[in-house]
Formats: C-alpha cells, structure tokens, sequence
C-alpha cells in the first residue's frame, strides 16, 4: 500500500480542555460552580473543582517540546502547541499527521470523570451534562465528520448513567468513557449487575461503546514506593487485563451479547496469551461451572471488544490469532506516547514489517473502528479527500517544529498580542 493512499482513524486521542469550555453550557445560577482554570503562585494552569485542584501534567501535552523537556511536572496554556486545546489548531494538525477523525479522551475530568464524580450532587450531574454538551456541540461539531464524540457520565448512581447515555446518545455520541475497575472508586465492581445492569442495557439499547481506557486503574498496581515512574508508564497496560477479566469471566459479556467494549491505550500485546490461558482455564477446569454456552471464552472475548495499540510490532505478526476484527490503531495525541507529525510512515512500517496485506491494513488502520463506533469516515470527506496524501495536501504550512516550552510561550504571546 503507498503510504498516500492510507486511511486513519484514530480512536485514542486527548484534548487538554480550553479554560472557557464551560461558558456557554453551564446555566447562570451554577456558574460561580463550575470548574475553574487558576494560575497558582507558581504560575501553573489548574483546574479547579468544589475546592479540588486538578492540574494538567506535562506528559498530557509534549507533542513538539524537546523530550529533555518532558517531565510530570504540571504546563501552563501557553508552554502547549495550540493543537492540544485549540480545536481549529487540532484539524490542523490532524490534517498534517493524515488523520481523518479521532475520538478524544478528556484530561482534567480524568478519564472515567472521576475529578468531577468525587462530589456526588446534583450540581455534577449538571457539569457532567455541561461536559458532555461542550465536547459533542462545540469540540466535535466544529468540524463535522473530523471527531467520533465521547462522553461522560455521573457514576456514582445506575439511573443517572442510564439517563446521560440516552442523552448523549440521541446528541450523536458513539462512545462513553467508564472506570475500568470501579471497585477501586469506592463503586461495586462489574461483576454486580444489580447496579451495572442497567448501565449495560443502556450501552445495548443506543448502542453506544463503553470504553476503558487505561488510568483510573492505576490503584490496582501495587508496585514498590521507591521504584521508578518507567514502572508505571510501562506497566499501566497491564490494567487492561484486570478489567477484561471482569467482564468476560463476570457476568457482563455473557449476559448482554450486544454490549461494545473498547479497550483504549492498553495495546494488544497482552491478548494472544491472555485468551489462550482463558480458553484452557475453561476446558480443563471445568468443575467451575462457568457456562460460555457453545463459545469459548476467546470468542465470547472477540465478539465484544476492540483493542487499540499505538505501537505494537511484534503482536501485529498474531494479528490473526488475535482476531483481525479486534484489532484497531491509535495516535495518542497529545501525549508522550503519541506518532506526530510521521504517524503513517510509522504506521506502514509496523504493519508492513508484520507482512499485513493491503484488506488487513485497511481493516486496522479504520474499517474496524468505523465498523465497532458505527461511524462513516466519508460522510463529510469523500474517501479521496480523507486519504493521507490529501490531508496532507492541505496542510503543507503546518509547524512541525520541536521548540521549548518557553519557545511556545513567546509565541502564544504574540498570537494573543495581535488579537
């Protein structure tokens, strides 16, 4: 396949909010409420939250720094590449890197809301709505066809989920992002259908994919206090597993057969080994009773999930064991993991490396999650214009500089001075 002629979908992306994405959602009454960007004495950005802070760390935001720059340490607006949290910057960098529609992960909320969730009222409910109204009326609706949206919802009660994904759901939104072990939030864990049951049917009935994305998790690694960051970093995909192991061998994929469940950032390195040991758990221990009726348990797996990798070659050589069907790609941008501006060289190569035909490229590179999210890529660009080499075509101007994060300052300052 010429790198040109590629096609990418990105279902793994992340927007570090704009501090005015709450303006026009947010009813008057509740707007001395609602989450607040505060410069602190350290001249940090911070959100803030019914008297929580909730910064944005700097490894949400290097694309272009320096990689002796990045670090943990929290960024200010100004130090990031517009692209980060400027939607108009983002289409353009999207369009530099051939990427045709991304569905972005929130930062400050955290990835199953739980920086909101933490003060359970009826005044989060309505910052989650707020949240959720921004994301599918303002960042998505932006550029119609560029942003697959994803909500959130308020966790701590079943009917409140069920109610926000019809809500969203009826407003266009293909995915919503859940803990991935909620048992770890202080909520019943998945296997307690008497709470999540109705959650699920909700996600059955509109369709909508429940996504996991690595993270909220974390808590599950009990690693050594005095270990590196690499411990975590490296690691964190191995939550993936936990969570899968909860659905599959709990009660959730057996009893609703058309509940969607993407698996975000966890890579698929760990699926080949995982099944195998699942489907020989069941045939050889069968005085367990678990009852995938006339499936194993690696079919039950591929018949709801999608996993997402960024970079994953020598798991790309499995594909197929795997399940081809199951396996989609992500950029992750803005963060440190993230394949900017070069992401379909990068691409072509992993996937030519693995010997993937040109069907099996196109099935990873889009088909499977257009398929998984029910999203058509050419609904607003017809495919020769959503190609690679036409994005890229549009997008010649584009900086892709490595500059410092004092560099991005100056010049944040002097795009804001001729305003």
């Amino acid at each position: 396949m010429d790198v040109n002629d590629m096609v990418l979908v990105s279902i793994d992306d992340h927007v570090v909010e704009p501090p005015d994405m709450f303006r026009n959602h947010v009813p008057a009454k509740l707007a001395d409420q609602a989450p607040k960007v505060v410069r602190n004495e350290q001249g940090v950005d911070q959100w803030i939250y019914q008297g929580r802070v909730t910064g944005v760390s700097g490894l949400n935001a290097v694309v272009s720094w320096p990689a002796e720059e990045w670090g943990m340490e929290p960024a200010k607006f100004d130090e990031m590449r517009p692209g980060v949290y400027d939607i108009h910057d983002r289409v353009r960098d999207m369009d530099r890197n051939g990427i045709v529609a991304s569905m972005c992960f929130p930062t400050f909320t955290g990835f199953s809301a739980g920086h909101l969730n933490h003060y359970k009222s009826d005044v989060t409910v309505r910052m989650v709505e707020a949240y959720n109204n921004w994301h599918i009326d303002e960042w998505a609706a932006t550029y119609p066809g560029r942003f697959i949206p994803l909500a959130l919802v308020p966790t701590w009660e079943s009917q409140l989920m069920v109610n926000e994904i019809h809500r969203v759901a009826a407003k266009g939104a293909r995915a919503v992002t859940m803990p991935e072990l909620p048992h770890l939030e202080g909520l019943p864990s998945y296997h307690d259908l008497t709470f999540w049951g109705p959650v699920f049917q909700a996600f059955c009935d509109t369709g909508v994919v429940m996504c996991l994305h690595i993270g909220s998790g974390f808590a599950a690694l009990k690693m050594a206090p005095d270990g590196p960051i690499d411990n975590l970093i490296i690691l964190a995909t191995q939550v993936t597993v936990l969570a899968v192991q909860d659905l599959l061998w709990g009660p959730a994929f057996r009893e609703y057969p058309e509940l969607k469940v993407a698996f975000s950032e966890g890579g698929i390195g760990w699926i080949p080994f995982y099944l195998d040991r699942c489907d020989r758990h069941y045939t050889n221990q069968r005085w367990l009773r678990r009852d995938f009726g006339d499936k194993l348990p690696s079919e039950v797996f591929r018949d709801h999930s999608l996993a997402c990798y960024v970079t994953d070659p020598t798991s790309l050589r499995l594909r197929n064991e795997i399940g081809i069907e199951n396996i989609a790609w992500e950029c992750d941008y803005p963060h440190s993991d993230s394949i900017w501006p070069n992401a379909p060289e990068f691409v072509l190569n992993e996937l030519n490396g693995a010997g993937a035909t040109d069907p099996e490229i196109n099935k990873i590179t889009w088909e499977n999650a257009c398929r998984f999210f029910n999203w058509d890529p050419f609904a607003e660009l017809p495919r020769e214009r959503a190609n690679v080499g036409a994005l890229r075509a549009t997008a010649t101007d584009v900086d892709t500089a490595i500059r410092s994060r004092k560099e991005w300052a100056r010049l944040y300052a002097e795009r804001h001075s001729a305003v």
